[in-house]
Formats: C-alpha cells, structure tokens, sequence
C-alpha cells in the first residue's frame, strides 16, 4: 500500500505542475506505474479547489481540529460585521424617522397657531371626522317666506321672525333665518354646521363661489363687494385698509382745527400750572418714555380695533339685507311671485336681445 505522505506529495507536485520525478517514490512504486498514468501529471491546470477534495477523500473525508476551528471563527466574523451592519442601519432608520415625525408634528403646531390668529389655514378639526360618521355632503336650498299665517320655526332662534326668509337643506324642514345663517357664519363658523348635526356642508355649498348652490350667486354686484371685496378680500385686510385710509383722511381733512386745538393748549395757563405733573414725565429717561409711548399705542390699537368691530357690524347686517332681498322664494308664499319675476326678467333679456337697432 501507498503511504498516505507519498500520495499526497504526489497531488501537491500535479497542482504545482512539478515533475512527478521530483518527488522519491518508494521501491514497491515502480516506472510502469508512473508511465501508465496513474501519476501522469494532468494536462489542464489544476486549481486548489480541485486539489482539496481529492486530499479529504484520500484522508478519508476528515478536517483538522486547527481548519474547523478557522472555519468557524471565519464565520463568527461575518456574522459580527453584519450585525454591526444591520444595528447601525437601524439607528439611522429611527433617526430619521423620528425627525420626519418632529418635522411634522412642528408644522402642525405652526398651522393651527396661524388658523386660530385668523391666517385661511386647515386644521386638524377642519379636516378630520368623527369616527363612524360621513363626511358633510354638499346639498342644495330651500328658501321660504315665514309670515303670521304661515309661521317658520328656527333652529338658532326657534321661531324666526315675520316676513323673513328662511331656508332649509333641499328636502328638509330644518328651517334657519337667512340673517341668523350669515350672522353666524360671520361671527362663528364653527358653530353653522353642527346645526345640522355635521350631515351637510352647508359653507361650502351656500356660501362658496365655486358651489353650483351658492346664496352668493344672486346678490348682484353690490352683493359682491361687499360680500367678496369688505368682508372676504384678504381674510378683513380690505376693510381694515379702508378703515385706516379712511381715518387718515380725517385727520388730514381736519389739521389745521387740530393745529390750532393742540398750539392754544400749550400757551394755556391751565396746561402750565400742571408742571409740576407733566414736567417730570418730559425731562424723564428714554426707557420711561419708551413704555408710555407703549402704552399710548395700546390704547390706540385698541380703539381702532373697537371701531373696525363696529363697522364690521354694520356691513355684516348691510350684506344680511341683500341676502334678504336678493334670495329667490322657492317654496311656499311668495314663491309664485319669484318665478314670475325671473320669468319677467329673463322675457326682458331676450326682447332686449332681439331688438334691431
């Protein structure tokens, strides 16, 4: 029998493209042997891959305590690098998923601190609803002519007033003032849905210029400015810019009579017997002077405020008063009359049209 060292000498010579004559053959191994090809070294070149398992085969399928052990300290460190790997993946995911959420949640805080100082904004109550409950729905009107004989009542003030207009989702009997409706809505919008329970979108199908059922739609051209222009443009800004320009115009308009008011007041005995009061607010420092000039501010932002509230007012029952006027009578007393009006309008229009100049 073959040694097991001379064997593998053997095959370690045919990888290494060595001479089998390099190697010492015992006596039993004869040349007939080797010139038959039983050593014959290969033509092809011969990898370690191919080498290996004819060593295992030759040693009987057996690895070294030594090569398993590298083996499987080979793999402890694969496995190692790719924990580390799949760890600090993991960090970077919660991290950034942590600062989207920061990012969102301080968007949502900015947007409803600017919805609730008056900037046009969707908040969270705006666009969320109810869990088991639909979205309102748009819907269209009913207007009726509440009177003595035929009386309506009013969800916001239970009974609405004689010949007043009242309206209605289509198919209901739901009623509500048309003034009540608009006060509110201008007042509090929040509060003109949930009249009806949150089921119909009664401000975006009423009272949006885009809705096919807008009340807007028949007020005319003094109807828009001031529904659209005063009241809407610019969430007040028009109004209160009015307002301003229109104070401002004042009191330019009425300089010289104030010239002349406040130029008596400084030669007058009263105003210089008061100096021992006023004259040590005027040889004060510049911070004592900075926090009444502070204070005077106050109170003249606080003025025009009331007065922009009082105009405000005035509009609002001013645009009520085109609502009542303007809103065609759909159901009920009056509603013969509207028809024959428009029916008459429209007969106008065409003869109008027809005409041959």
């Amino acid at each position: 029998m073959v040694k097991i060292e001379t064997l593998l000498g053997v095959i370690a010579c045919a990888a290494s493209h060595r001479p089998v004559g390099s190697v010492h053959l015992p006596r039993t191994l004869g040349h007939s042997h080797v010139h038959s090809g039983y050593l014959r070294p290969s033509s092809r070149r011969r990898s370690p891959d191919d080498v290996i398992p004819q060593v295992l085969s030759l040693r009987g399928g057996e690895i070294d305590d030594d090569e398993e052990e590298e083996v499987e300290d080979e793999d402890a460190k694969v496995e190692e690098e790719r924990r580390k790997k799949r760890e600090e993946f993991e960090k970077l995911l919660k991290f950034r998923t942590d600062q989207q959420m920061l990012y969102q949640l301080r968007s949502t805080y900015l947007t409803e601190m600017l919805a609730a100082r008056g900037v046009p904004l969707p908040t969270i109550v705006s666009v969320s609803t109810p869990d088991g409950e639909k979205p309102p729905k748009k819907v269209d009107w009913d207007c009726a002519l509440s009177t003595d004989e035929e009386p309506k009542s009013c969800l916001y003030s239970f009974d609405a007033e004689p010949d007043t207009k009242v309206v209605a989702p289509l198919g209901t009997d739901q009623w509500i003032s048309l003034t009540a409706l608009n006060r509110l809505r201008r007042t509090d919008p929040t509060k003109v849905e949930p009249m009806w329970h949150s089921q119909y979108g009664v401000l975006r199908s009423w009272f949006a210029d885009a809705s096919e059922f807008s009340l807007l739609q028949h007020v005319g051209i003094k109807g828009f400015f001031v529904s659209s222009v005063l009241l809407d443009g610019g969430n007040g800004m028009v109004l209160r810019s009015l307002l301003a320009l229109s104070v401002l115009s004042l009191l330019i308009l009425f300089m010289p009579l104030i010239e002349y008011t406040v130029q008596r007041i400084l030669v007058s005995a009263p105003f210089w017997n008061r100096w021992t009061f006023w004259g040590r607010i005027a040889r004060a420092g510049f911070p004592l002077k900075l926090l009444i000039g502070q204070y005077v501010w106050k109170a003249v932002a606080l003025a025009f405020r009331k007065l922009e509230n009082e105009v405000r007012e005035y509009v609002v029952d001013l645009e009520c008063e085109i609502l009542e006027d303007s809103v065609p009578i759909t159901i009920g007393v009056g509603a013969q009359e509207s028809d024959d009006e428009i029916r008459g309008e429209t007969d106008d229009e065409e003869g109008y049209d027809d005409y041959d100049y």
